[in-house]
């Protein structure tokens, strides 16, 4: 399993709506609210790298009241000894 970011931008006071969305797709993680330029944060796991255009775009932007995303694909986990 990989784990995958994405930054995602909602319209103005959709943000809880889309979060409870997005929680309800079956890669889903956790989820956070952010500052800055988008106001979510999603933790994803895959299992097939090929599939995450598919994922994204089918699962995630589809949702209504987002604006924009940005995917962030992980390589490797460093965590404390």
């Amino acid at each position: 399993m990989r784990a995958v970011f994405v930054l995602v931008k909602t319209e103005p006071g959709h943000g809880t709506e889309v979060a409870n969305r997005i929680a309800e797709v079956e890669s889903f993680s956790e989820a956070f609210s952010i500052t800055g330029q988008y106001d979510l944060l999603v933790k994803l796991y895959i299992d097939d790298v090929d599939g995450l255009g598919r994922l994204i775009e089918r699962q995630i932007q589809s949702i209504p009241h987002i604006r924009d995303t940005f995917t962030i694909l992980t390589f490797e986990a460093f965590g404390a000894p």
